[in-house]
């Protein structure tokens, strides 16, 4: 707990006219001890009142609101606040966010996943701010006596322009938090927000850049004990087990074992990995040990075969097929990738005879929460959770495995446990993004015209690896698209944009290969497509046409797409993606350049239309980051297998993307006035196609397998 012996000479003062009845003024976002801890401000001022689940008021003026969702850096933790600030009308300076634990009786979708954070709570975060503003303007209504109608808001003050008076938030919290919560409340107007859709720095910043305890890995509490396992290999089970010198080593409390897992438990993460490396453990088979090159036989059985289950089939394709003037047809491959986060798998788990405490960073806490009292045989009600910021997820923090095992470990041995996961533990840990074979092909008219497609999608683990609706699908007279799955023991799970991914390169790079069989500009081609889904739409539409031509457009505006000129006079080599995901609509050129003979990416544009930016600073954080990671994995990941041992443990045989190697990028919104939709996966998918049909403009040659680097155009490149 921060305390004011801590505090610097300046922010003493600032505290001191707190405590004496003043307002805050303002503060840096460079000062750890910032008058807006939310732990000196606990220290220092009286509780709040609660108007509701999201927010108090005290009387000091300072307005908590609490953020229910996960944070794995797609900077909800930020957003959601504003949105409630921009309803009640709060001064952002007095504002302080605190992370809320899982609470499923006050809060809805305590997750972090599939982009769905605002969409879900974009109107019920709305409602919140605006219910309290409500109460607020009625109790200075019935302080001053006048109607409600002539009193307004602005900056966490209600005025009454007429008698020129005025009262902080502060000063009616208390009287309007007991007035009868108003049934229904009048909403902003978009055009009316003063918060929303500005700049506003991450509300962790300061804490984050001062390395204050905020993530898993920091959490500690006295007296706990850490564990590290060791886990089988694919397909393996544990056959015998002779812990004696791990246990004799210093530190170590006990080595135990469960569900084939074999945990050392001690009194540091370094005395528990030295011990941890001198276990000798025998494994043995249980399941089939398979290979990478297995793998590569199992697509080719599986996209030749006849047991695929059809997703979506309009028109008659044979007939398309067999009078087409012209046939392209291409295959396109993707391997299991790793998730990779910065900050390894984590969790501290005390299991009491009254009930369990989870803490650590989890994507789903309410799935940790139940799958914890599923396996101890207790009411959810005894687990509680309290969440901690994540060091990046992608997917992998949607799963309670690493929590259960916490959970396991701390009853075994009776005592609180923080379990670490090294990264080798966490490259080779399983929950793989799935490996995925595609095979495409589209028939064209003497007229370019594209009459017939069909996509074959062959997966492991994947379940359906398409996106049967998704475009081309409504635009084309004659389709076909079905899958085939293969069900094996390499553990598979949701990886960033799960499964469009590596759709959206496979398809946006095949329609740039129709668009050159047909003798057509790749963006035309794809505008003419989305004119023929509009005029002549065939079976179900379920994208919008509007929003997809228009980020398009506003793609090839912002990067002068066919015009723009390189130093040498020439025309630059620019590549073009579209694609629709998780509600929203992104369109990217990618701009390529030979340097020493190998293609180097230079710039990337993107277009975005994901309704109301809720924030600026964070939105281009997420387009940007998507672009990064969907170039690198593109250019630069693969996991390979030998007998159901992951052959890649470390970044030193597991290739990311660097820093002198990402391009610039330059970030655009469409500008309207829809509800927000999705922003923290959308721009990775059409991310590996624009740079792949970029790459093809400067070498004229087609990249169908990921990643590019094995990739013949980049023999010799490190």
């Amino acid at each position: 707990m921060q305390t004011l012996a801590n505090t610097n000479r300046r922010n003493f003062l600032k505290i001191a006219a707190l405590t004496g009845g003043g307002l805050v003024l303002n503060f840096s976002w460079t000062d750890a001890e910032a008058l807006t801890s939310p732990d000196t401000i606990a220290a220092i001022a009286p509780a709040g009142a609660d108007f509701n689940s999201y927010l108090s008021i005290s009387p000091q003026g300072i307005i908590t609101i609490l953020s229910p969702n996960p944070e794995v850096g797609q900077g909800i933790k930020t957003a959601f606040p504003i949105i409630v600030a921009e309803e009640l009308d709060a001064d952002w300076t007095k504002v302080v966010v605190e992370q809320a634990p899982l609470d499923t009786k006050k809060f809805e979708r305590q997750v972090a996943g599939g982009s769905g954070s605002i969409p879900h709570s974009w109107k019920r975060l709305r409602v919140a701010g605006a219910t309290a503003r409500q109460m607020l303007l009625e109790a200075a209504a019935k302080r001053w006596s006048v109607p409600v109608s002539e009193c307004t808001t602005a900056k966490g003050i209600v005025w009454h322009k007429t008698s020129n008076r005025q009262l902080g938030y502060g000063e009616l919290a208390t009287e309007a938090a007991q007035l009868p919560v108003p049934a229904d409340v009048k909403l902003k107007e978009i055009k009316d927000f003063k918060l929303i859709g500005t700049t506003v720095k991450n509300v962790d910043n300061p804490k984050i850049i001062t390395g204050k305890p905020l993530f898993g890995l920091d959490f500690y509490r006295d007296g706990m004990l850490f564990a590290m396992i060791q886990r089988p290999a694919f397909g393996y089970k544990l056959k015998s087990l002779n812990a004696s010198a791990a246990k004799a080593m210093p530190g170590i409390v006990d080595v135990v074992t469960f569900d084939n897992n074999v945990a050392v438990v001690g009194k540091s993460t370094w005395q528990v990995k030295k011990a941890k490396d001198a276990l000798k453990i025998d494994w043995e088979k249980a399941d089939a040990l398979e290979s990478t090159a297995d793998h590569n036989k199992l697509f080719k059985e599986m996209l030749d075969g006849s047991n695929a289950t059809v997703r979506r089939k309009d028109g008659d394709v044979d007939t398309a097929f067999k009078n087409a003037a012209k046939v392209v047809k291409a295959e396109y491959q993707c391997p299991f990738l790793p998730h990779n986060p910065l900050e390894p798998m984590n969790f501290f788990a005390h299991v009491r005879p009254d009930g369990v405490e989870l803490v650590g960073p989890t994507q789903t806490p309410e799935l940790a929460r139940n799958e914890t009292a599923k396996l101890l045989g207790i009411s959810p009600d005894k687990v509680s959770v309290q969440l901690t910021r994540m060091g990046g997820g992608f997917g992998r923090r949607l799963k309670a495995d690493y929590v259960i095992e916490a959970v396991q470990v701390s009853k075994l041995v009776n005592a609180p446990v923080k379990l670490v996961w090294s990264r080798e533990d966490d490259m080779t840990g399983g929950s793989y993004r799935p490996a995925v074979r595609y095979r495409f092909e589209a028939a064209l008219d003497a007229q370019g015209n594209m009459i017939g497609y069909k996509l074959r999608g062959a997966s492991i683990n994947a379940g359906n690896a398409t996106r049967e609706d998704n475009f081309p699908s409504g635009a084309v007279d004659n389709l076909l698209i079905d899958s085939v799955d293969h069900k094996s023991p390499i553990t598979t799970g949701p990886w960033r944009a799960p499964i469009t991914n590596f759709l959206a390169f496979a398809e946006q790079a095949f329609i740039d290969e129709v668009a050159q069989a047909a003798g057509k500009d790749p963006v035309q081609f794809r505008l003419e497509l989305l004119d023929k889904a509009k005029q002549k739409p065939v079976g179900a539409i379920k994208y919008d046409i509007d929003r997809m031509k228009g980020v398009i457009e506003l793609a090839a505006e912002k990067s002068g797409w066919g015009k723009k000129k390189g130093a040498d006079g020439k025309l630059l080599a620019q590549g073009f993606s579209v694609y629709f995901s998780h509600r929203s609509y992104v369109a990217q050129v990618g701009e390529v350049v030979m340097q020493k003979g190998k293609p180097v990416v230079q710039k990337v544009y993107s277009a975005a239309d994901c309704g109301v930016v809720i924030n600026q600073s964070g939105s281009q954080q997420q387009v940007r980051g998507c672009i990064v990671d969907g170039i690198g994995h593109a250019m630069y990941g693969s996991m390979t297998f030998k007998d159901g041992v992951p052959q890649q443990k470390n970044f030193n045989e597991y290739r990311l993307i660097r820093l002198n190697e990402i391009p610039e990028i330059e970030v655009h919104f469409v500008q309207n006035e829809l509800e927000p939709t999705g922003l923290g996966e959308p721009s990775l998918p059409p991310a590996g196609a624009a740079v792949a049909n970029a790459i093809y403009k400067a070498t004229g040659k087609r990249l169908r397998s990921q990643p590019f680097i094995e990739q013949e155009e980049f023999k010799g490149v490190s």
